[in-house]
């Protein structure tokens, strides 16, 4: 049975600052550098294939903590969150014409102006998910993961989210005539 294990990249200075990434291309910053490489995937991951985003926050997020340059794979590049990008999403809050609203409120089909809804994002991810052959790591972005995982438990962004996507740890999925979770918690990081 193959299993794919989702890694959400390491913090940016957009990350600390609350704004909206997207597909903006920005580098992992050197606290989050020095943290990551404090870390090493756990010994039953060390040998699967590596694969991660295009932009550069996921690939030097796998390179750290695998020793090892990834595949990049454009499919699992972020969310395209459109004219909201590079806002922050407390001061969208505050605009009562801005449209925001949180993600866990969104359903399948609400999509930011310009940009791409859940249903878009999984319907671009869905085809490469479902043909993995080989256990697969994929760094990658907290959009891309909270699609494959509201697949896998059956969640449809009609509330707040049964899971939370935290950083340093490997949310692994099996598939097998769908998507399903393995385990409860996620898999967690080793230290150096």
């Amino acid at each position: 049975m193959t299993k794919l294990a989702l890694i959400r990249h390491g913090h940016t200075l957009w990350n600390r600052a609350g704004r909206i990434q997207g597909r903006t291309d920005i580098a992992l910053d050197p606290d989050a550098v020095t943290e990551l490489s404090g870390y090493k995937l756990p010994a039953d991951w060390a040998d699967a294939n590596l694969v991660s985003s295009p932009l550069m926050r996921a690939a030097q997020t796998a390179e750290i903590i695998a020793g090892r340059k990834p595949e990049l794979e454009d499919t699992l590049i972020e969310m395209n969150w459109g004219d909201w990008e590079g806002l922050r999403g407390v001061d969208l809050k505050l605009d009562p014409n801005s449209g925001f609203r949180d993600i866990e409120y969104w359903g399948w089909n609400y999509r930011p102006p310009n940009g791409e809804s859940p249903q878009d994002v999984w319907n671009r991810i869905e085809p490469w998910v479902m043909e993995l052959a080989n256990d697969t790591i994929a760094v990658c972005h907290i959009g891309i993961m909270r699609m494959i995982l509201a697949k896998a438990i059956g969640w449809d962004f009609d509330g707040p989210a049964p899971f939370k996507i935290k950083r340093n740890r490997l949310y692994v999925v099996e598939l097998d005539k769908g998507l399903h979770m393995v385990g409860d918690e996620p898999v967690r990081l080793e230290k150096r």
